[in-house]
């Protein structure tokens, strides 16, 4: 028995024009490895989509592959993921499965209160695939205290459970403090456990349950794992032995800079130094920039000229993240407790050393403050609030 296991495919993520296809050019990617490698079906656990109804290019895109893999012979099995479920059912998976393009297997029927789910049979392998879909915030968790186990557990045959949520005992230390549910929600027995939704590669092999694996996604779903991950991937099962294959769409290349206690112009300067020996062909850049710069400000940075040398070299996309960069010259300043008046006058004094202003500084700034305070009188219309705001302003720079 030979399947593929995909997971967060996340069609549609980026909403960068260079980056909308991304994701769809990953999930043909990797179907196209899927039937090189002559599987005998897909798994793909959740979140095939970034949203339950998503534009009309990326359901054109899916369709067509889809179409391509049932016309080889090649069944696909799904569940929804936290992102593409639908609590109004309204879900683009409804329409792909009533087209016979792939079987959604998370079914079951209530008996007494409880989730009683059935299993679905691969023809061609004789495997029993079942599963429960994930939501958003973890809220799938009544689902398993809830569900019949008895009939999942007894059942013979391989068979695959599958499941979108983020199971205590795989989650690494980065994702310690996010919500999670234990493994022994799941039912036992099973041979295969084909998980989706956090984004890692992992899988182990537990007593009890079989293996457990995450395939992580098709391809990085923002900046941090862009930087973390670099590219996504999926999981081949061959008779016991698990592959994991990597779907290369773009490369990728992270750079990452302290900049604590250093000017501006010297961060500006290493960041050249690093780039101007390098080529980045058909590259997704990140640029990182951590830390307090002890003079000049993060504006001073010569980011502009950074992305047009990086483009010149043939960099398909570059990205910033200056979330964690910040300049002496405005650092937050705190004060004791007072009055408002007192309050200020201490704010502005101690400002006054960290930016430059012609005249008396002092007293300009407190008029600008105090035009600024204006409140709208009754009555006034919001245009004309507006026009003698922008008037006191410019009263006291005359």
């Amino acid at each position: 028995m030979k399947f593929a296991h995909l997971a967060d495919c996340h069609i549609g993520s980026w909403r960068d024009p260079k980056l909308k296809d991304i994701s769809t050019r990953a999930f043909v990617k990797a179907v196209d490895l899927c039937t090189g490698e002559k599987v005998d079906f897909i798994l793909i656990a959740g979140d095939l989509f970034n949203t339950s109804l998503p534009g009309i290019e990326f359901i054109k895109a899916v369709t067509k592959k889809l179409k391509e893999v049932k016309d080889l012979g090649i069944r696909v099995y799904v569940i929804a993921g936290s992102h593409d479920f639908s609590p109004s059912g309204k879900t683009m998976l409804d329409v792909l499965e009533h087209a016979d393009l792939f079987v959604n297997v998370a079914k079951g029927e209530a008996i007494d209160g409880r989730l009683k789910l059935n299993f679905t049979v691969d023809e061609k392998t004789g495997a029993k695939i079942t599963g429960l879909l994930g939501k958003r915030g973890g809220l799938e968790k009544s689902y398993y205290e809830d569900l019949y186990r008895e009939n999942l557990e007894s059942e013979p045959g391989f068979k695959i459970f599958m499941f979108h949520s983020l199971l205590t005992e795989l989650k690494p230390k980065d994702l310690e403090k996010v919500d999670s549910q234990p493994l022994s929600l799941l039912p036992k027995t099973f041979d295969y456990y084909a998980g989706g939704h956090p984004h890692f590669v992992e899988n182990k092999k537990i007593e009890g349950y079989g293996v457990v694996a995450y395939p992580g996604p098709l391809f990085p779903n923002n900046f941090r794992e862009l930087e973390k991950l670099g590219r996504g991937g999926f999981y081949i099962y061959d008779g016991g032995k698990l592959e994991w294959y990597p779907v290369q769409v773009y490369n990728a290349y992270s750079m990452h800079f302290e900049c604590n206690h250093k000017s501006a112009e010297q961060v500006n300067k290493e960041i050249f130094d690093m780039i101007k020996s390098k080529e980045f062909f058909d590259t997704i850049v990140t640029l990182r920039l951590d830390g307090v710069l002890d003079s000049g400000k993060v504006s001073d940075i010569d980011f502009k000229q950074i992305f047009s040398v990086l483009y010149e070299k043939s960099a398909y996309f570059v990205m910033k993240n200056t979330n964690g960069l910040s300049s002496k010259e405005f650092e937050q300043i705190s004060v004791d407790s007072g009055n408002i008046e007192e309050t200020e006058d201490k704010l502005i004094k101690e400002h006054l050393g960290q930016i430059k202003v012609e005249g008396d500084e002092d007293a300009l700034i407190k008029q600008f403050m105090q035009a600024l305070s204006l409140e709208k009188n009754e009555g006034e219309k919001v245009a004309d609030f507006e026009r003698r705001l922008v008037d006191e302003v410019k009263n006291i720079t005359r």
